[in-house]
């Protein structure tokens, strides 16, 4: 990189909000009509207006001759007494400069809140942990906040010794600490059929990493004398008013991955990500991870549960569905320069975003800059974990011309993250599940960052 580059590379973060309110009133009328396409088109009429005014707000750049005032002037946090340290019982909060940093919800994708979805802003992240206050939610019929001296966890079916744990008897067990993605399994579902949504939060923010602290379920299992031979499966139950129940594979289980958890980043759970306990399920969709986990029960059969039995399976071109199709395949986005940004320069930039998945690590990330013709190999930041974001990045210095933005992953079992072309020719395009297809974003000559895809 060379010195004049320095001062180039600005952008212009995405915009947080694209519709107002009445505007998403009008989403959710024209969706129940069954105008999907309305979403889209909202979507981009509220884009179009808002880019101009905020670049002028954003940027506060060094002039170039005369001497910089941020400088040159004392600023009242140099010269002045600054505030105390934080009041008894406060709680950490986001500089007042970043609170537009949220979880959004996408209008249109469901018709009440409690059943709905908020997006995790993939495109303001670094590195490749989620703080718990950005993850995404996804709930079925609503979140609580159980107390957790009431909730009670139960080990029942294929055991000698049926128990009921309370969540002090849990947490004095030897834990473990480990850090995983979860990842919806309807991540990135609107894209299938045509480009949908603006920005990165929408495309791929049902999608994020933590450490999570618990005991291993296999752990538990053992000590209710369970029949690890003839039990095949497992059948995961949750206590909110949806009893989400899937069933998990023994073999997940015996290896020692899956978690009985109890806490996230080094504190609890939160409520909406199913505090006082949840299941983690390395590798394998969202919806499996069930929240507010009450029940285990050992069998020697699936137990084809309503949400496997009927919801959350893959629609075939056939029109057959797929049941248990679990896995989330390797996937990758990059997070900047992404949907909504503006590049205010020509010169250097730092092309970065996440890899993952669900068979392993991420062995390597290729990153194009025109459509895919040619590749070039990205840095994987540290730690490369197993089942777990991996950070990329790649220089690149943009002449000003437009620009075809991709990022292809491929993990440790050679697996390599296909184009829309070869995923839709197996799956169709009227999917709604496990979309892993390469992202591409344009970069117009005025800088502006669009979401297409390729033929």
């Amino acid at each position: 990189m060379k010195q004049e580059d320095l001062s180039s590379g600005r952008i212009l973060k995405a915009p947080e909000n694209f519709l107002s309110r009445e505007g998403i009133k009008t989403v959710f009328a024209e969706a129940k009509n069954g105008r999907r396409n309305f979403i889209r088109s909202a979507f981009a009429a509220a884009v179009a207006g808002a880019a101009a005014p905020a670049a002028l707000a954003q940027g506060n750049p060094v002039p170039s001759e005369g001497g910089d005032p941020n400088i040159l002037t004392l600023p009242e946090h140099s010269k002045g007494l600054g505030q105390g340290v934080s009041a008894e019982g406060s709680y950490g909060q986001p500089s007042k400069f970043e609170t537009n940093v949220q979880r959004r919800q996408s209008p249109g994708l469901t018709q009440t809140t409690q059943a709905s979805v908020s997006f995790a802003p993939l495109q303001s992240l670094f590195g490749i942990v989620t703080p718990s206050v950005l993850h995404f939610e996804r709930h079925h019929k609503g979140w609580w906040d159980i107390d957790p001296s009431k909730h009670r966890f139960m080990i029942n079916g294929m055991v000698k010794n049926p128990k009921v744990l309370t969540m002090d008897e849990i947490m004095r067990l030897p834990s473990v600490s480990r850090f995983h993605f979860i990842e919806c399994g309807a991540n990135t579902a609107a894209e299938w059929g045509n480009v949908a949504v603006p920005t990165c939060q929408y495309t791929h923010g049902m999608i994020s990493c933590s450490e999570f602290t618990g005991v291993p379920l296999i752990t538990l299992l053992e000590l209710a004398g369970a029949d690890l031979k003839n039990g095949k499966f497992v059948l995961a139950e949750g206590a909110d008013g949806s009893s989400m129940t899937r069933t998990i594979p023994m073999s997940l289980i015996t290896s020692g991955e899956v978690i009985v958890a109890y806490g996230q980043n080094g504190e609890m759970l939160r409520p909406e990500n199913g505090y006082p306990l949840r299941l983690i399920v390395p590798g394998v969709q969202g919806v499996s991870w069930v929240k507010y986990l009450r029940r285990v029960e050992v069998g020697d059969k699936p137990y084809a549960a309503k949400d496997e039995a009927i919801h959350y399976m893959d629609l075939q071109p056939d029109g057959t569905h797929r049941p248990y199709s679990n896995l989330q395949e390797c996937k990758s986005v990059v997070t900047t320069p992404s949907g909504g940004q503006v590049l205010l320069d020509k010169g250097f930039y730092n092309i970065t975003g996440l890899a993952w998945s669900g068979k392993g690590k991420v062995k390597k990330v290729d990153v194009s800059v025109d459509g895919g013709r040619n590749w070039r190999q990205a840095r994987l930041e540290t730690p490369v974990l197993s089942k777990a974001l991996t950070r990329f990045n790649i220089d690149w210095v943009w002449d000003g011309k437009p620009a075809l933005i991709q990022s292809r992953a491929t993990d440790d079992t050679g697996y390599v993250q296909p184009t829309y072309k070869q995923l839709r020719a197996v799956r169709g395009t009227r999917s709604i599940y496990h979309n892993n297809a390469i992202q591409s974003w344009l970069v117009q000559e005025n800088g502006e960052v669009k979401n297409v895809q390729l033929s």
